[in-house]
């Protein structure tokens, strides 16, 4: 993350535009040490500056300009705030440290005219999944996790595309953290394109609820619960992660069937580069990433390509665009109404997927075809498909069984 000197005219909000805000936060140690400001910390021991960077108070640190609808016509702006702790210092503290330095953040924007804000990565998943933080807040609170949905559901539909599959219902589809406030409803969705889906999550009882759940939905859907990814890895078409996990290796990248593809919703991601590499015909995308109208220009570096926003904060920007000042998404069930009007609200003003990345590529014509050619010569080659698994099994045991780059708390739900 790196940042312009925020502008201090935006205290001022223009007549005709809405103003909306988003909080986030280091997704790793490291990204605290790319921060100009605090590359000194490069010098120090990780976990030392992991955990005093956790007391940093909120920060307002940039802008988003150049918002408008394509429907209307009506501008919007935004204020970006930062949290210093990173996903595990979030999780090994009770929820208040995080809900007193987010109330602050909060209480600063509303001062500077923003009407809505929306919560970031893990500002999201600790404690009550932003009820609390909105019934203290003095402007409605949204997660983003309904355009988190609607654009990992998306991005499934184009890569399918791009692949030359005739649909989604082509195969079998994984979620893994399918408990989860995003999995539960990717599942019950996926389960309506593709009607063979496996959940995969550590709590059996939510398990099985959701199991009755799609299947009271989608009456012919075929349904499998499992705790573990193993059994059905080299089974499925598409995995989507989405998963709060630290310290476990979520997926067994070397077991994919051939020309896999795997969504990667979480922040940080579930699925390392250097663990995807065993395996070169499997494809990960990484999912959640969408193009606000105008085009938009951001201040402070979130991570991402100038331009591109992570689907929690457009959220927030299309909820201001549509002048909707409520708290659309909120805590961990997230109904499927909710992400079918906010998908309709995202082409109605004109929002748009980002063009697919892996690992920060662009997925290029030429890595499509890179990926099909190595895919169809496994298919056709059993006595290859097996000895390529073995020895990405082999690689991959060299790599140590990490998620989100870090080691530390285990958990499967997002």
């Amino acid at each position: 993350m790196q940042a312009a000197s925020p502008d201090r005219t935006t205290t001022a909000t223009p007549a005709d535009s809405a103003r909306f805000a988003f909080v986030l936060h280091p997704l790793t140690v490291d990204y605290l040490a790319n921060h100009p400001r605090f590359a000194w910390t490069r010098h120090l021991p990780r976990r030392v500056v992991e955990t005093g960077a956790a007391y940093m108070p909120a920060q307002y640190v940039g802008t988003v300009k150049g918002g408008r609808s394509e429907a209307t016509g009506r501008p919007i702006d935004g204020l970006i705030y930062a949290l210093g702790a990173t996903p595990r210092q979030m999780l090994t503290r009770a929820p208040e440290f995080t809900y007193s330095r987010l109330d602050a953040a909060i209480r600063d924007a509303a001062g500077r005219g923003a009407r809505i804000v929306g919560l970031g990565a893990f500002t999201k998943v600790v404690g009550d999944a932003g009820v609390t933080v909105a019934r203290r807040a003095p402007i409605p609170v949204t997660t983003g996790n309904s355009l988190t949905i609607a654009a990992t559901l998306e991005t499934a539909k184009l890569t399918a595309k791009r692949l030359g599959w005739p649909s989604l219902a082509h195969g079998r589809a994984m979620v893994v953290g399918a408990t989860g406030a995003i999995g539960s409803v990717c599942s019950r969705l996926l389960a309506s394109a593709v009607r063979d889906v496996v959940l995969v999550s550590i709590e059996p009882p939510r398990l099985e609820a959701l199991k009755q759940t799609i299947l009271e939905e989608t009456p012919d859907a075929r349904v499998v619960t499992d705790l573990s990814t193993a059994p059905w890895v080299g089974e499925c078409d598409l995995i989507v992660t989405a998963t709060s996990a630290f310290g476990q290796r979520v997926l067994d990248v070397s077991q994919c069937k051939p020309g896999a593809v795997i969504l990667d919703v979480a922040l940080p991601p579930d699925i390392s580069e250097e663990e995807a590499a065993v395996r070169p015909d499997v494809l990960v995308v990484e999912s959640g990433e969408v193009l606000i109208p105008g085009p938009v220009r951001f201040s402070f570096d979130i991570g991402l390509p100038q331009g591109v926003a992570y689907a929690c904060l457009a959220e927030a920007a299309l909820l201001a665009m549509e002048r909707r000042f409520e708290c659309f998404t909120l805590g961990r069930d997230v109904a499927p109404a909710r992400v079918k009007e906010i998908y309709r609200l995202f082409r109605k003003h004109g929002f748009r997927i980002a063009p697919l990345r892996t690992f920060g590529r662009l997925l290029s014509d030429e890595l499509v075809a890179e990926k099909r050619a190595l895919a169809d010569e496994l298919r056709r080659d059993p006595v290859l498909l097996a000895k390529v698994k073995a020895e990405a099994a082999a690689k991959l045991a060299k790599i140590p069984p990490r998620a989100k780059g870090v080691a530390g708390i285990t958990t499967l739900k997002a």
